[in-house]
């Protein structure tokens, strides 16, 4: 595991601003009718405006800025030219490099009007996302993330993905370790101050295995069930996790905080007086 000194969480925290703010960008476009390829140019637009680098657009091949994952779709869907549809569940991961450092995020969103079955997954997943977080502290272990986010999921009568995971991030997009969305809590490292991770609950309504397409991306529920995944990207501090891709903090923010002994609220926002 690759610890990170404060001068390089202050960076990712910048990097983490830039992602979230594209993907306020790409959510401000969303409706019906709007194509997922449409939606990745704005994504790309708001990135490099921003002076960032998409961070999947070439990765191992794929072609994009965006992840779009439509229904059964779990993660690494391909934009396409197919109009949004009322009744949709769209899952949307970007990331972003900016001076050498990555952030990672994913939300899942309701396309006009979706099932009670719909909302409550999504519910169900963003809950176990927090979960996750709130595990996040320093002499945890973590199995204890993992743990968390599998109970809200389980309680909620849904399904954890078991084919893909949560990653450490950092320099590199992927770093260790890989962060399971079940487990035994107890179990596995200790977390320290400095660790960063991309924690991203993926479920589904079924329990079901998942299917990669032909396109060798794409990673379908293998029963065509409903699936969602929302992502942060999280650091480990002294006084908590700190939720650099939640919303509230912007690059002036983190700069101005650099030389200030510094508390995390709730929603992961700088708070320097320490409240």
């Amino acid at each position: 595991m690759i610890l990170k000194r404060r001068a390089e969480l202050e960076v990712m925290a910048e990097a983490a601003v830039i992602n979230r703010e594209a993907l306020e960008a790409v959510e401000a476009a969303i409706d019906v009718g709007v194509t997922t390829a449409e939606l990745n140019d704005v994504a790309e637009r708001a990135i490099v405006a921003r002076g960032g680098r998409p961070a999947f657009k070439g990765y191992n091949g794929f072609p994009a800025t965006l992840c779009t994952s439509v229904n059964e779709a779990v993660v690494h869907g391909f934009p396409s030219s197919r109009p949004l549809e009322a009744g949709d569940l769209l899952s949307i991961d970007i990331g972003t490099f900016y001076r050498g450092f990555a952030a990672d995020m994913a939300r899942t969103y309701a396309i006009g009007e979706v099932s009670d079955e719909a909302r409550r997954l999504i519910d169900a997943t963003e809950r176990s996302l927090q979960a996750g977080i709130d595990a996040m502290r320093a002499g945890n272990r973590l199995g204890d993330v993992s743990a968390a986010i599998q109970a809200v999921v389980e309680a909620a009568g849904f399904w954890v993905v078991r084919e893909f995971v949560g990653h450490g991030i950092g320099r590199a997009f992927h770093e260790a370790p890989n962060v399971p969305n079940f487990g035994r809590a107890g179990t596995g490292p200790v977390l320290r101050p400095g660790l960063v991770l991309a924690i991203e609950p993926m479920v589904t309504v079924n329990q079901t295995t998942v299917d990669v397409l032909d396109d060798g991306w794409t990673a379908v529920s293998a029963d065509g069930s409903l699936a969602a995944h929302v992502e942060h990207t999280v650091a480990i501090t002294d006084e908590g996790p700190w939720v650099l891709t939640a919303p509230g903090s912007s690059r002036a923010n983190v700069r101005a905080t650099s030389t200030t002994k510094t508390a995390i609220t709730a929603d992961g926002r700088l708070d320097p007086a320490g409240r």
